[in-house]
């Protein structure tokens, strides 16, 4: 009989543990201002642009001599790929969501900007770039980037936006990036990023 109350308390606590989980909630919030935390979107917000919603998962700078970065870099033009002494590479992984059932166009406008007002633009490689974030349609309940693409399965699972950025913005931080709905540019959101 001992075992009994045991047995009791232990079925009684298992019922009650989905209740307590429940109450916990996801990490991330639906806003259109946050901070980035953490590697690949721990604890990121889902950032609301109009009917889209976009996370980041990860943003670090680039080394042009890593064999994992040498990829990232792929697509760029000689002009392109040109970064003066003043100049890295720093990148943006990013994923959209639409959980409309219509097609929604994504963002075109995704800028980084330093606490002294400097702006940076993405610098879009060649198709021959399987991580690269193209804006374009994202179908209705559907993501980018796509499921079972190169950026997906890649360790980020987040599109590419590759930026030439100064180096003494990299003291100006914390750097901001801002999105811009694609079909009404006063609709932003903007999150720190983690460098």
């Amino acid at each position: 009989m001992p075992g009994r109350p045991r047995k009791s308390l232990l079925l009684a606590l298992a019922l009650l543990a989905p209740i307590g989980l429940a109450g916990c909630g996801d990490a991330h919030t639906k806003v259109t201002t946050g901070t980035y935390a953490g590697e690949s979107g721990a604890n990121a917000p889902y950032l609301n642009v109009g009917p889209l919603t976009y996370e980041v998962q990860l943003s670090r700078q680039l080394s042009p001599f890593d064999t994992e970065d040498a990829a990232y870099l792929q697509g760029l033009s000689a002009m392109q790929r040109a970064l003066t002494p003043e100049q890295e590479w720093f990148a943006v992984f990013l994923q959209v969501f639409n959980t409309s059932s219509k097609s929604e166009p994504a963002a075109s406008k995704v800028t980084i900007t330093d606490t002294q007002g400097k702006i940076y633009t993405p610098v879009v490689p060649a198709g021959s770039n399987q991580f690269a974030y193209r804006a374009g349609t994202v179908p209705g309940k559907g993501r980018l980037p796509v499921p079972d693409s190169t950026a997906a399965a890649g360790s980020t699972q987040g599109a590419l936006l590759l930026y030439k950025i100064n180096l003494e913005s990299l003291n100006n931080r914390p750097l901001t990036l801002t999105i811009a709905d694609a079909t009404d540019a006063a609709q932003t959101a903007s999150a720190e990023l983690d460098v």
